[in-house]
């Protein structure tokens, strides 16, 4: 591998890792301005009306759904997870067989077994993700159960109650969000195995997709209502 190729691929993660960190900064910082925040508002508000109610039963079938979800997507990174283990099992098999494919480019051994580990990295983090906002989705279940029955003496503690259960709730979210944007680098990572440039292409057209998805889609004009 000549060392224009070593240089160039030590750009493309060094990019793809800025990328992903930048994001997640700015995720931080203008949560108010993203859909998930604006989600969020929505929760609350649906906690409000699941503590107003004497039959809960449409509140909880709306968590059993959204957990489903987050167990379809554990499974999948579980499976993939598998797929990639017996790829490095495989070896020199694997790599040759993945290199047969047109416009892969030709990699050393090690530098092949990085871009299956950065691609299992990606999968075993969306796993821990997704298995536990599933388990925060049974938690939430609970706490929805817990919630006191109004009687017109305690709707002050229905109604922080009703605001606790809806936090619990955007917790699960944002661990299943994350799990989700695993899948989004993974496909930027896919790139790297064709050439290190087609990697950064690739990790900035992710990107810019979540930014756009999160900021400025219509999805959240119409969730924040403006």
């Amino acid at each position: 591998m000549s060392s224009l190729a070593t240089s160039l691929d030590f750009a493309a993660i060094a990019w793809f890792a800025a990328a992903v960190a930048l994001f997640d900064t700015l995720l931080k910082l203008f949560r108010a301005r993203t859909i998930a925040g604006a989600i969020q508002a929505q929760r609350e508000q649906w906690m409000r009306n699941m503590a107003g109610r004497d039959n809960r039963l449409v509140d909880t079938g709306i968590l059993q759904t959204l957990s489903h979800g987050n167990a379809f997507f554990a499974s999948t990174s579980a499976i993939a997870i598998g797929g990639l283990a017996a790829l490095m099992g495989s070896g020199d098999t694997a790599q040759g067989l993945i290199e047969r494919i047109p416009y892969v480019a030709k990699s050393s051994g090690a530098l092949f077994e990085i871009k299956l580990v950065l691609l299992a990295t990606l999968f075993i983090f969306a796993f821990f993700k997704f298995a536990w906002a599933f388990r925060l989705s049974h938690y939430t279940g609970i706490m929805i159960g817990a919630t006191p029955i109004p009687d017109g003496s305690n709707l002050a503690a229905c109604e922080h109650h009703a605001q606790l259960t809806a936090d619990l709730i955007g917790v699960a979210a944002d661990h299943a969000n994350t799990g989700l944007r695993s899948y989004y680098y993974a496909i930027g990572a896919l790139a790297w195995f064709f050439h290190p440039l087609l990697f950064i292409l690739a990790t900035t057209w992710v990107v810019i997709i979540l930014v756009r998805r999160e900021f400025f889609s219509r999805s959240y004009r119409i969730i924040a209502k403006i």
